[in-house]
């Protein structure tokens, strides 16, 4: 099972450990075929999921965006872990696909990163954003 998405002790160490990790990524200029594949959104999930050597709560909930909205033309997913959550929205028209992972564990920003690249190919650029939270979580009462 590959790990490159797994925490690495890093100078970055913080003396206080935050609750959780939250990281943000935005993919601009994917390939509309990729941003429309239902299948492809579900199962990339359950891999990121497998990657990070996390649990899952249970499958992955995906939907397509109603015909009514054609400017938000796309798909919604998300799936549950017992260390958080993992969403994933897309939006057809603009190839835009956007990420966030919430993780009560850590994890290596730059793994999850090349993974989504790897998974996504072809996309033109990836934003990422990485925000720690709960700073306050772990003081004493």
């Amino acid at each position: 099972m590959p790990a490159r998405c797994r925490p690495a002790h890093d100078k970055h160490y913080h003396l206080r450990e935050p609750f959780g990790y939250l990281l943000t990524l935005d993919l601009y200029g994917c390939r509309p075929c990729v941003c429309d594949d239902l299948n492809l959104c579900y199962d990339f999930l359950v891999d990121l999921v497998r990657d990070l050597g996390m649990t899952a709560q249970g499958p992955p909930h995906i939907y397509r965006s109603p015909p009514e909205f054609p400017d938000k033309a796309g798909l919604s997913g998300w799936i549950g872990m017992i260390e958080s959550g993992i969403q994933i929205h897309t939006l057809t028209p603009r190839s835009f696909i956007s990420i966030d992972i919430y993780c009560c564990r850590d994890f290596t920003s730059d793994g999850v990163t090349e993974f989504v690249r790897d998974y996504f190919g072809g996309c033109r650029e990836i934003e990422m954003n990485r925000i720690l939270r709960g700073m306050k979580y772990n003081e004493v009462v």
